[in-house]
């Protein structure tokens, strides 16, 4: 049962995710779907879990961000800089994105 909860909440994390990367891509003219936004999404969310795995702490947020960045900037075939300031956007809407999400149901 607790498989299927985390299956659950890791697919609204993905979905939601790709919203925000699909919405950041479309500000700075980007072609691709939301597939694409989608893949960027799991390939994050998977660099991420396996750098964290082995490293942890601060140098795996570092090392995650530059292979996302890398995978970014590959998907959406756009430069260093770009990648960069696409993925800036997307930590910016992602912030607001998790302070209003729980908001959003009031208080229980």
């Amino acid at each position: 049962m607790a498989f299927l909860g985390a299956l659950i909440g890791f697919l609204i994390s993905l979905i939601i995710s790709a919203i925000i990367i699909y919405l950041a891509a479309k500000l700075f003219g980007e072609k691709e779907g939301f597939g694409t936004a989608i893949l960027a999404a799991f390939i994050g969310a998977i660099i991420f879990a396996i750098v964290s795995y082995f490293l942890g702490g601060w140098i795996a947020s570092v090392i995650g961000g530059i292979a996302w960045l890398i995978a970014l900037g590959s998907l959406y075939k756009m430069g260093w800089l770009k990648a960069f300031v696409v993925a800036v956007v997307i930590w910016i809407f992602a912030a607001i994105v998790s302070w209003v999400l729980p908001t959003i149901a009031g208080p229980l």
